[in-house]
């Protein structure tokens, strides 16, 4: 998973991603991936991605890809997994103090950089505590900071402080966020919710931070590589299906993390419900704190017999599955810990033509998919055996004139035009080079 520079010059371009990455089961540990081989397309001669050691990633209950089966990153894209600074001695903040550590050497070498961190908690901390310790060094820094709200940053962290008056936990986040040069978030729906809860914060404590986000907040839909999910071999995807014992159109496809805010349970119950699926498998791939239990309620299932579940799929095996399936369907929910501020998935799957696509208005969600999904109310199973029922037969031509809008739709997201905006965002705040010094004549 990680490859080293060719070239052993100085680098005249870098970026820098921070981010939750592979092997996380994660739509932005791609989009990670997405940006960085774009940049080497648009130039950059150095890309890193700075994340979690292995050993903390398997530790800390999130759900992680099969480590053989994660795909490599482009040669030219170098993965840094930051060892922790200190013993037992400092019970947290040793791998933080790692990663921080490692971008101020990053900043301060004389490379003009671009760093970007998905996900506030803790990357846009770290980035923004990076920059400003890099600044105080004294040594040449050229640098422009990008800092991404992924939306369940802030619902698991700023709204929780809110919700429990911890105003220094809230405003450690906010403020580092604001401390970024260009700064962003990953759907309307998601710049709309930060500065919601920044409004909270201000209208307890009177604090500035929704007028300054408000002013300053841009939106950056998720950067997803298109090309493979358009170019996509049919004579691989059958054989993606054999060793899966699956046929084409033969099933109902949910894959997404494994948690109560994906809504598996309701759809779940709605496959037992549905009439017209009766000929048709409902696989649900992934994994989460949440598996255990969905295998309960499946094996409870009147249709248990015909509801499958997949804890291996990787990223190429994804993509085909998503192209073969007779609907995709992600029933989310909003939780108090988890809102679907965009739904990278959706997109994938209207970009592979599978579908027809099955999901709620939750979120972000309208976005991702425009008006060419079939939509749900939240957390109704009835309605959405119906949507199920209708998905599975509905006449070719209709079928074939909604995929194909979803298709068109989806494209908007292609990565090469997202960096292109985020690289236009950075040239606007990038301070121009001061001006030669005049030369110093002696006065004779």
């Amino acid at each position: 998973m990680t490859t080293t520079p060719t070239a052993a010059r100085r680098p005249d371009r870098r970026l820098v991603v921070v981010v939750r990455a592979d092997p996380v089961i994660c739509g932005h540990s791609g989009e990670a991936r997405n940006l960085a081989e774009a940049a080497l397309d648009r130039g950059f001669d150095e890309v890193r991605i700075l994340t979690w050691p292995l050993d903390v990633l398997e530790r800390s209950g999130l759900p992680l890809k099969p480590l053989d089966r994660v795909l490599p990153y482009r040669e030219g894209v170098v993965v840094e997994r930051p060892a922790p600074v200190g013993d037992y001695k400092v019970p947290d903040g040793r791998w933080l103090a790692g990663l921080t550590g490692r971008l101020v050497e990053l900043f301060t070498d004389g490379v003009p950089t671009v760093a970007v961190s998905l996900y506030l908690s803790p990357h846009a901390v770290a980035v923004a505590d990076a920059a400003r310790i890099a600044r105080g060094t004294g040594l040449p820094v050229d640098l422009v900071t990008v800092a991404e709200a992924v939306g369940s940053d802030v619902t698991n962290v700023v709204r929780a402080a809110v919700a429990e008056d911890r105003f220094g936990a809230a405003a450690h986040v906010l403020t580092a966020y604001l401390d970024h040069d260009v700064v962003l978030a990953v759907s309307r729906y998601t710049a709309e919710l930060v500065v919601a809860e920044a409004a909270a914060v201000d209208a307890r404590h009177g604090t500035t931070f929704a007028a300054r986000l408000s002013e300053r907040v841009q939106v950056s839909y998720p950067a997803i590589d298109v090309r493979p999910y358009l170019e996509l071999d049919p004579a691989r995807t059958d054989e993606v299906l054999a060793a899966r014992g699956l046929q084409r159109d033969g099933y109902v496809l949910f894959l997404s993390r494994l948690m109560p805010a994906k809504g598996v349970e309701d759809l779940i119950e709605a496959f037992g419900l549905s009439r017209a699926t009766q000929g048709v498998e409902l696989v649900v791939a992934g994994t989460g704190p949440q598996a255990g239990l969905y295998r309960e309620l499946a094996a409870a299932s009147p249709r248990a017999a015909h509801i499958r579940f997949l804890d291996d799929v990787d990223d190429e095996e994804k993509r085909h599955l998503m192209a073969a399936c007779a609907a995709y369907a992600l029933p989310s929910k909003p939780l108090p810990e988890f809102v679907e501020t965009f739904g990278i998935a959706l997109a994938e799957v209207m970009l592979a033509g599978g579908g027809p696509v099955i999901t709620t208005t939750t979120g972000g969600i309208g976005e991702a998919v425009g008006d060419h999904a079939i939509l749900v109310p939240v957390s109704d199973p009835p309605a959405l055996a119906a949507a199920l029922d209708r998905a599975v037969t509905m006449p070719g031509l209709e079928r074939e004139a909604l995929l194909a809008g979803a298709r068109e739709h989806a494209r908007q997201f292609d990565r090469e035009p997202v960096l292109d905006a985020i690289l236009e965002a950075v040239d606007a705040v990038r301070p121009s080079p001061a001006p030669a010094a005049p030369l110093a004549v002696p006065v004779l």
